[in-house]
């Protein structure tokens, strides 16, 4: 197993300052080992970002609600509260924060429940700071897709019965009432009320919607189809829009 120690060399042997021009961010670190805190911190600091960190859950969710970072890096074990349940909290108060966990082994059920959780990225411990950076720009990438989406901006609303969905803005609304859906969330969304009617096999949407190989993260999908139907569905228990195929995926209904 290795120690902190040897977790710390690795993240330094990668301590390098990347090529200029991006965007200068916020980056909220949550984690308790100091030495990978620290090195983090050093990374992207050096590399004009602006880093602050803290060293348990609790003091982390707070951080990030009375500031809110452009980005999250969020450690899986923490004293006071762990990182699932910090993830949980902001993703439920803070939509759209891009929030990407550290692992401490390459355990299937650690990154099934932080992306149940509404994680958008994992990476292992222990990791290349640079493969750290690509993560973290990748999911502001995404983040930025969500908020001001390039290329779409004269696609047509989706309209099915009350529900509306508008691409450009990435907004939701039933009748007269909008619906705060996350990134996820709205993506799933989208492609479904995009295609009535085709079955959409849970495979193909986490690798569509989640950018991943299919691990049998079959949990991932099927917690986001329930917290999008407790959003968009008069009954979830009895949804009209999202439709269940059982034993293949999901589809949203023709009728």
């Amino acid at each position: 197993m290795a120690t902190a120690t040897d977790r710390q060399k690795v993240l330094r042997d990668n301590l390098s300052i990347p090529d200029a021009g991006e965007r200068k961010v916020s980056l909220l670190v949550v984690e308790d080992d100091e030495n990978i805190s620290t090195a983090i911190s050093e990374y992207f600091s050096r590399a004009g970002y602006n880093v602050r960190t803290v060293e348990d859950g609790v003091t982390g969710v707070k951080s990030a609600l009375d500031d809110p970072p452009d980005a999250v890096v969020l450690d899986l074990m923490l004293p006071k509260m762990d990182g699932l349940a910090v993830c949980k909290e902001l993703r439920e108060k803070v939509s759209y924060l891009p929030i990407l966990m550290l692992t401490a082994k390459d355990d299937v059920v650690d990154k099934v429940l932080g992306l149940e959780m509404g994680a958008d990225d994992y990476i292992t411990k222990p990791f290349s700071l640079r493969e750290l950076e690509a993560r973290i720009k990748s999911v502001l990438r995404r983040a930025r897709t969500a908020s001001s989406p390039d290329g779409v901006r004269d696609e047509a609303p989706i309209i099915r019965g009350k529900l509306r969905i508008d691409p450009a803005k990435r907004e939701v609304t039933i009748g007269d009432r909008q619906v705060e859906l996350t990134p996820k969330e709205f993506d799933l969304l989208r492609l479904f009320a995009s295609n009535p009617g085709r079955v959409f096999p849970r495979k193909y949407l986490l690798e569509k919607i989640w950018d991943y190989s299919y691990e049998g993260y079959d949990r991932t999908i099927d917690s986001h189809i329930n917290r999008l139907r407790a959003k968009i569905e008069e009954n979830p228990e009895n949804p009209q829009m999202v439709l269940t195929v059982w034993g293949i995926g999901y589809k949203f209904s023709d009728e």
